[in-house]
């Protein structure tokens, strides 16, 4: 195992207890794929995350960043703001730039997104952290529990594909291929903060065909404290 990896698993082990309180134990883990159509590494991670969306207790989520586009394909799914989310976990996880694929696990350790083996340890480190506030998610709103936290995190409403979405590739480094891609986002809004109250949020309907995730984290790509799925 790569010096790395076993210093992301560390921190997950210590965990950075910023929030703690009556949490469900079956708190999700939360895996983000930041990938994009136009890298010809990326398909194996597209793979092990479909892999991982049918595991469960796991919320997988793909993001498409839009840096790869400037080389001859436009990244369907890709957004800025998908972009700008990696950016702001390559800081708070001491990169010196991103990269695709990268998996991130509950915002706190991160393995190249290919690599089965490291991303299984960070899942199953991210298990035996302690949880955060217990979230409770129906069609029609989010509770989030009480707990204490350094600061107010921010709660963040994820609508994403579960159907698998097959896409041809005409240009790029990936040309000439059809891929495979599950669990795209389709959006991501900030619904608020919690500040360590039990706090009611409503969601808006979520459009036919997408799922739903709400998480609540650091901000500026800090620690996902808890999240919820449906």
């Amino acid at each position: 195992m790569s010096r790395k990896i076993r210093a992301g698993l560390a921190a997950l082990a210590i965990g950075i207890v910023l929030a703690a309180g009556p949490a469900s134990a079956t708190a999700p883990v939360v895996v983000e794929l930041f990938t994009s159509q136009g890298c010809s590494s990326c398909p194996p991670a597209d793979a092990l995350l479909a892999t991982l969306s049918e595991r469960p207790g796991i919320v997988a989520l793909s993001f498409g960043v839009t840096y790869w586009d400037k080389l001859g394909w436009k990244d369907t799914f890709a957004s800025r703001e998908y972009t700008r989310r990696q950016h702001d976990y390559a800081a708070t996880l001491g990169k010196r730039s991103v990269f695709t694929p990268q998996i991130v696990v509950n915002g706190r350790a991160d393995a190249v997104g290919s690599r089965r083996q490291e991303v299984d340890a960070l899942i199953d480190a991210a298990r035996r952290q302690q949880a955060g506030p217990a979230v409770t998610l129906s069609a029609k709103q989010v509770t989030i529990g009480p707990g204490r936290t350094a600061r107010a995190a921010d709660v963040w409403l994820v609508r994403y594909e579960p159907r698998i979405v097959q896409v041809a590739i005409r240009r790029g480094e990936n040309g000439g291929r059809t891929l495979p891609h599950r669990n795209v986002v389709r959006s991501l809004v900030r619904l608020g903060g919690w500040t360590g109250e039990t706090t009611v949020m409503p969601l808006p309907p979520a459009p036919p065909g997408l799922r739903t995730a709400v998480l609540v984290q650091m901000p500026d790509g800090g620690p996902i404290l808890s999240a919820a799925s449906r």
